[in-house]
């Protein structure tokens, strides 16, 4: 691919080489089955090697001698059970990592010929890719910030005002300086227990840069700006990364989501972190990391559309699928 402006290191992928990358489904399987096994084919119920092909691949395409059971490339992922093609999974999962501030359901049933019930659902399942923590904990220096994600009180009638207050869901968020990667969460509150918390969690012993939120207070090693009195910058001291991170999930929010509900707003955080610390990759190597991030996840529809309760406590009304 020609060099072009932005990050020209990476490697990047054209749609005219993805088409010609995944020109069938048989094709775009091997992929898969590459990514996940490179090459040793293994079960994906009990992990066992004991496997051989079935003839004409029904009703699964390989069959394991230790657990005496059927499976595929999609056993043991988030995508098992799932009726659409490996080729349109692909192709969904790069234009997730490929668009900056992400894919809409709408815009992916129009681009793979799918229902939009059926794109949202494959947008869930490869954000399972991103549910689990990886790395561990931050070296540091770290800077640690909060957001506010929701609909503008300005913008609601006065009597869904009174009765639901208005619709911000906090997220609270810790950037690496070292390795610029980041850790972002809903969270139920923005008190002193819940972000020191957090922020210990993420970086214990770490030391850590803020705003002046009296709720980090609590922390043992810490330098603040004062946004208040106009302060963003003082040597060290500032959070520009951790706010530059926060300003590209909004630009998300406005632009191609236009609504976050509070009950799955956090998948959506770990997509945009997720995406944020592998962004240096290729964009190859971005897809197969996604997709090894999928082995172990389970997310069935009914479990992500049922009426379960709010995750931030938060009072908007769900996100339909």
């Amino acid at each position: 691919m020609h060099n072009a402006p932005g990050r020209a290191d990476r490697q990047g992928v054209s749609l005219i080489e993805l088409m010609e990358m995944f020109p069938d489904e048989e094709t775009a399987t091997r992929w898969f089955e590459d990514c996940l096994w490179s090459g040793d084919r293994c079960c994906g119920k009990c992990g066992s090697v004991n496997t051989r092909p079935v003839p004409n691949a029904k009703p699964m395409p390989y069959w394991c001698s230790d657990c005496r059971g059927y499976f595929s490339v999609r056993t043991g992922t988030a995508i098992a059970r799932s009726n659409v093609p490996m080729r349109k999974w692909a192709i969904a999962i790069y234009l997730c990592l490929t668009s900056l501030k992400s894919v809409s359901s709408m815009k992916l049933h129009r681009d793979l010929g799918v229902s939009q019930k059926t794109a949202w659902f494959m947008l869930h399942r490869i954000r399972e890719a991103w549910a689990a923590e990886t790395g561990g904990p931050f070296a540091g220096p770290v800077e640690a910030d909060e957001t506010f994600v929701g609909g503008k009180s300005k913008n609601m009638h006065r009597a869904v005002r009174r009765r639901r207050g208005t619709p911000k869901t906090a997220v609270a968020g810790v950037r690496d300086r070292k390795t610029r990667r980041v850790r972002a969460a809903v969270v139920p509150k923005v008190d002193s227990k819940t972000l020191c918390g957090f922020v210990e969690k993420a970086a214990p012993g770490a030391f850590v840069y803020t705003d002046e939120a009296a709720a980090y207070e609590g922390l043992d090693r810490r330098a603040s700006v004062r946004h208040s009195a106009g302060e963003y910058v003082r040597r060290q001291a500032h959070i520009n990364g951790m706010e530059s991170f926060w300003s590209m999930l909004k630009r998300a929010y406005v632009g191609t989501f236009h609504k976050l509900s509070p009950k799955h707003l956090n998948r959506y955080v770990q997509e945009f972190a997720g995406k944020h610390n592998i962004r240096d990759s290729g964009t190859l190597a971005q897809m197969r990391t996604v997709v090894a991030g999928l082995v172990g996840r389970n997310l069935l529809f009914r479990d992500l559309i049922a009426d379960n309760g709010l995750s931030s406590g938060a009072r908007s009304a769900p996100e339909r699928p």
